[in-house]
């Protein structure tokens, strides 16, 4: 996200129309346009290759050096782990091809796939979900560039009146996460086989619905999926005085998010992944995973790119973001025996003194 508010959901959309009392559909889903011209400055910038976002903006507008590095941050740690899925194999027979999938919740304008498909590394099938407003417009982008449809199979077909895109690897989807009967329909209607190896993906999305709404969906997704793992990427902390004014910030946006206070700390976040059913789950803030778990070379590659002086408000931010992730294998497979962010130390947010009031409170 763009100043004043910290980009929490770059390139996806969090649960788009998932609007509560107190919130606003059109707030929600109008993220999704702040994140994609997040993302677009991101990439103009250096930081990340993406050859697609572009055709998802109507004008550039450059962010600052924070909001960048912070995208880069974010983007970096999800595509680890999905690096880590596409090149999991089972630990009896590692050389044999395994048909996976990828499920993306809230997916937004993100442009994942396509990017995989150019890369030569995408999983057998990618299915997007998001509000039926957020969906239509995709496809509309979609039909309207070339360059997008090309990387769609020769069959594909583009279903206007419901928002929708069907071909044997893309599906792009609308439904409601709220209701998890619905969401099921609509993915079983698309060709979704939830005994093949699932990576689900929910960047800023769950933290946008109400406790009850996001622990029937996780739960849903732990009884399904037997064999795969949950990543999930939101704001945390909401207690101190930077995530008070994140929260604030975001109320008044129409954007409240309504999940956090029952998941404020990675802690919590892992235990719902657990008591909804997943056999192991890990947290950690996006301070520590910046810190440990990307690659260095890169990380130093990334900042010499712009002029950086920004630190201790940059650690705040990261220390109010994490990824949480469950993780099954019922039938034994050892594809995800090291999944994860391995080894996972302290934050470093308990290695520095307590940090003062930020200069500038951001949000979403």
């Amino acid at each position: 996200m763009e100043p004043p508010l910290y980009p929490g959901r770059f390139g996806s959309s969090p649960g788009s129309g998932v609007g509560f009392a107190g919130s606003s559909d059109a707030s929600v889903m109008g993220t999704n346009d702040d994140a994609t011209v997040s993302k677009a400055s991101c990439t103009k910038m250096g930081y990340v290759k993406d050859d697609f976002v572009k055709y998802f903006i109507k004008r550039f507008t450059k962010r600052a050096p924070v909001i960048n590095r912070g995208y880069y941050a974010r983007w970096a740690a999800v595509r680890k782990l999905l690096h880590q899925f596409l090149t999991a194999a089972p630990s009896e027979n590692p050389n044999v091809p395994v048909k996976k999938q990828v499920l993306s919740l809230g997916a937004g304008f993100d442009t994942t796939y396509f990017q995989l498909q150019a890369e030569g590394t995408a999983p057998a099938v990618y299915y997007e979900v998001d509000f039926l407003e957020v969906t239509s417009r995709k496809m509309a982008a979609i039909a309207h560039h070339l360059e997008l449809c090309n990387i769609l199979p020769k069959y594909a077909q583009v279903q206007k009146d419901k928002g929708e895109v069907r071909s044997s690897n893309y599906n792009l989807v609308a439904a409601d996460l709220r209701n998890v009967s619905s969401l099921e329909e609509a993915l079983k209607g698309a060709g979704f086989d939830p005994s093949v190896p699932t990576l689900i993906l929910a960047e800023c999305v769950l933290i946008y619905l109400e406790a009850k709404d996001s622990e029937a969906l996780i739960r849903w997704a732990g009884d399904k999926i037997k064999t795969g793992v949950f990543v999930i990427y939101e704001q945390i902390r909401p207690d101190d005085a930077f995530g008070q004014q994140m929260i604030r910030n975001l109320e008044m946006r129409g954007c409240p998010l309504l999940g956090i206070e029952a998941t404020p700390t990675p802690e919590a976040k892992k235990q719902r992944f657990l008591n909804a059913g997943w056999q192991r789950a890990e947290a950690l803030d996006m301070d520590a995973i910046y810190t440990h778990h990307l690659a260095k070379a890169d990380v130093q590659r990334i900042e010499k790119l712009e002029i950086f002086d920004e630190f201790e408000e940059w650690h705040i931010m990261q220390e109010h973001y994490c990824i949480a992730l469950g993780v099954s294998d019922y039938h034994q497979t050892g594809m995800f025996d090291r999944f994860g962010f391995w080894p996972t130390p302290a934050s470093p947010r308990t290695q520095r003194r307590s940090p003062g009031t930020p200069r500038t409170p951001v949000g979403d």
